[in-house]
């Protein structure tokens, strides 16, 4: 079969995996900024660089994500609901229980033993338990993002984060400095704030004891940490969390390719 690319188009990444019969030869990720579809051109032109190959050599492309729209070039387009699922059965075939969080929204995902979607919950209407709510709280902090996880381990005494809106956990926060708590102790309560809030979001769908943890946030080990003691699951992270959405399009891509010969 010839090679074929899923393209993620998220709030904060995108992401490009390059398969050729159901082997990732290729990956991208980079940040989005100002110009998307910049970014939609960096990412596949980076990944096709990597797998040394031209946009000529793709025989199907399939895009998704909140930006999936703007790739002009994409022979089809899907959810990143149906996506993540599909990325996460290939890697993880065992997998029943998905949780993404991205960076404007989170994802609790409920599949069956062949990577169908039976149920979902997804929260994208507030920051609230996003990546973005960990940029805020790092900015106001004077951290940077790979600094919260590993610190939040050295809490002793986590904080309670009680505000679930970014602009008055934001304020809590600030306030919490004011009082002369410790930052590893704020951080663990920002992360303990979120895991809440996820699994709350969950509740609904019924978590198994173990889920896949994926999305940008899946890099953080005290979210993952958060969670696990919060639901009293078991996180288990892909090797690249951020790729599952992208993964998901190109296995769909491979598969509408093979249908269409």
């Amino acid at each position: 079969m010839m090679p074929v690319a899923g393209i993620d188009i998220g709030a904060g990444t995108a992401k490009a995996v390059i398969l050729d019969d159901k082997r990732i030869t290729a990956f991208s990720i980079i940040p989005v900024s100002g110009d998307i579809n910049k970014a939609v051109e960096e990412v596949i032109n980076e990944a096709l660089n990597k797998a040394e190959l031209s946009r000529r050599d793709l025989c199907y492309v399939v895009s998704t994500g909140w930006g999936r729209d703007a790739v002009s070039f994409a022979d089809n387009s899907t959810t990143e609901i149906i996506c993540h699922a599909s990325g996460v059965h290939f890697l993880i075939p065992q997998a029943s229980t998905i949780i993404d969080i991205g960076a404007q929204d989170s994802k609790v995902i409920k599949v069956n033993d062949k990577g169908m979607v039976i149920d979902f919950a997804m929260n994208d209407k507030c920051a609230a338990g996003t990546g973005r709510f960990l940029e805020v709280m790092a900015q106001v902090l004077g951290l940077k993002l790979d600094e919260m996880g590993p610190m939040s381990l050295s809490s002793k005494n986590p904080c309670n984060i009680s505000s679930t809106c970014t602009v008055f956990a934001e304020t809590e926060v600030v306030s919490l400095r004011a009082q002369g708590k410790a930052v590893e102790d704020i951080v663990a309560g920002i992360h303990k704030s979120i895991a809440s809030r996820i699994i709350i979001m969950g509740a609904g769908i019924n978590l198994e004891q173990e889920a896949v943890f994926t999305g940008g946030v899946a890099k953080n080990i005290g979210v993952q940490k958060a969670l696990e003691e919060a639901g009293s699951l078991k996180c288990v992270v892909p090797a690249e969390p951020q790729i599952t959405g992208a993964l998901g399009a190109a296995l769909i891509a491979q598969n509408k390719s093979a249908a269409e010969r």
